[in-house]
């Protein structure tokens, strides 16, 4: 995993410019702080990291860190934590974007990491949003992309609508 003090984050890149802001963000994700809304530094790690489906260098040197945390208390993490890595990796399979070789290694061992993360969060109580970022979790990381990112988006209203088609069909 790239540390958080090396100077190789300025030579990565996020959808400003230079990632040398993102380590400063990440440091903040120990304390577990809510995701909901446009809260800090959920909201800049979002925007810079995976900006409109976009991913770039420093977001999968980004998710080793993100899982780290998770991993300290998983039921008290937000479902950011889950859904961060999951996005990534379902963005980079769609913009087809490979991960530069010297981040594969951390980047792949943390999407490993996440389904039994989810298991060890189902003590904690769920709602169904985080339902949907866990499962999409586990399906990213198990290599299911698209299946992932449908996951994501199968709100209750959603869900219905599909059982409909499909039973229809």
């Amino acid at each position: 995993m790239l540390s958080l003090d090396s100077p190789e984050w300025a030579q990565l890149q996020h959808a400003y410019g230079s990632a040398s802001d993102i380590p400063d963000l990440l440091r903040q994700l120990d304390g577990f702080p809510t995701s909901e809304g446009k809260q800090e530094p959920w909201f800049s790690i979002w925007s810079a990291l995976a900006h409109q489906g976009d991913v770039y260098t420093a977001s999968f040197a980004a998710v080793p860190h993100v899982v780290r945390v998770l991993s300290t208390g998983p039921t008290k993490a937000t479902f950011s934590y889950f859904q961060f890595p999951a996005w990534i990796e379902i963005c980079r399979h769609r913009n087809g974007f490979e991960v530069p070789a010297d981040l594969l290694p951390a980047y792949s061992e943390a999407l490993s990491k996440l389904p039994a993360l989810v298991g060890l969060a189902a003590e904690r109580e769920w709602d169904e949003g985080f339902l949907r970022c866990t499962l999409c979790a586990v399906a990213a990381a198990k290599g299911f992309p698209a299946a992932a990112e449908a996951v994501v988006e199968l709100t209750p209203e959603v869900a219905i609508e599909f059982m409909d088609w499909f039973w229809k069909r």
